[in-house]
C-alpha cells in the first residue's frame, strides 16, 4: 500500500532551465556552452558541480549564491518555472488522500519560494532545514520520519538515480524515476536505472493511476 508520496524539487516539480541560464550569465559563459559542458559532466557520472569547476576552477557554490544574493540577482524561481503536471498530480494525490511531500538539496532560500507558492503538499524539507543533504542516509530518514507511515509505504519520485533512487531504496521507500531535465534524458538507458526504480514514468501525469493501482490504505 502507498500512503506518501515524497517529490524531488528541482527537474521534478520545477524546471530548472532558467535558473541554470542565469548561472550562465553569472559565469559570463554562453547558455548553450554551459549547458553542454553540464550534460557532459553528468554523462561522466560526475557531480553537477563539477561543471562549474571547468569555467572557474576553484568554484564555491554556497560563496557565490550569497555574491548574487549581494548583487541583487539571486538564484530565484516561480509558478512560471512549475512543469505544467505538477500541481495537478499534487493535487489529485491529495484528493486519494495521500500523504504528499517536497524534499530536496535546496538552500533555505529556495524552500521559502516553495512555501510561497502555496502548492497543494503537506510538506516542503529541504536540505538546509535538516542539516543532510541526498544521498546522505540522514535525509532520507527526516524524510520518513516527517511522513505518517512506514517507509515501505513512502514512494519517492526524483529524476537522479545516484541522489533520489538508490538512497530511497536503501532507506526502505518505493521510487519512481521521472525522465525530464538532463538527468532524466541521460540517465533513463542507465543499467543501474534497473534495480533502482520501481516505476519509470514521463510525466507526472502518470503517477496517480499508478499510485491508485498498488493499493490505497
Amino acid at each position: 500500500m502507498i500512503k506518501a508520496v515524497v517529490f524531488d524539487a528541482g527537474e521534478t516539480l520545477v524546471d530548472e532551465t532558467r535558473e541554470y541560464g542565469t548561472w550562465a550569465d553569472w559565469l559570463n559563459v554562453p547558455r548553450h556552452t554551459f549547458s553542454a559542458v553540464f550534460g557532459a559532466v553528468i554523462a561522466a557520472g560526475l557531480d553537477h558541480r563539477t561543471a562549474f569547476e571547468y569555467f572557474h576552477p576553484g568554484f564555491d557554490l554556497a560563496a557565490e549564491r550569497e555574491n548574487r544574493v549581494k548583487a541583487g540577482r539571486p538564484e530565484a524561481f516561480g509558478e512560471a518555472d512549475l512543469y505544467p503536471d505538477a500541481r495537478s498530480c499534487l493535487r489529485a494525490l491529495r484528493d486519494m488522500g495521500i500523504w504528499v511531500g517536497v524534499a530536496g538539496n535546496q538552500p533555505s532560500r529556495a524552500g521559502r519560494i516553495l512555501r510561497e507558492l502555496a502548492l497543494p503538499v503537506d510538506l516542503i524539507g529541504t536540505s538546509d532545514d535538516w542539516g543532510a543533504s541526498k544521498p546522505d542516509p540522514a535525509f532520507f530518514r527526516a524524510v520518513a520520519d516527517a511522513a505518517p507511515c512506514a517507509p515501505g509505504e513512502i514512494v519517492y519520485v526524483g529524476d537522479r538515480i545516484d541522489n533520489d533512487l538508490k538512497p530511497a531504496k536503501v532507506a526502505g521507500m518505493r521510487t519512481a524515476f521521472i525522465r525530464r531535465g538532463p538527468w532524466g534524458y541521460i540517465l533513463e538507458r542507465h543499467p543501474a536505472l534497473a534495480g533502482a526504480a520501481d516505476w519509470r514514468i514521463s510525466t507526472l501525469a502518470e503517477l496517480p493511476a499508478l499510485v491508485a493501482r498498488a493499493g490505497l490504505s
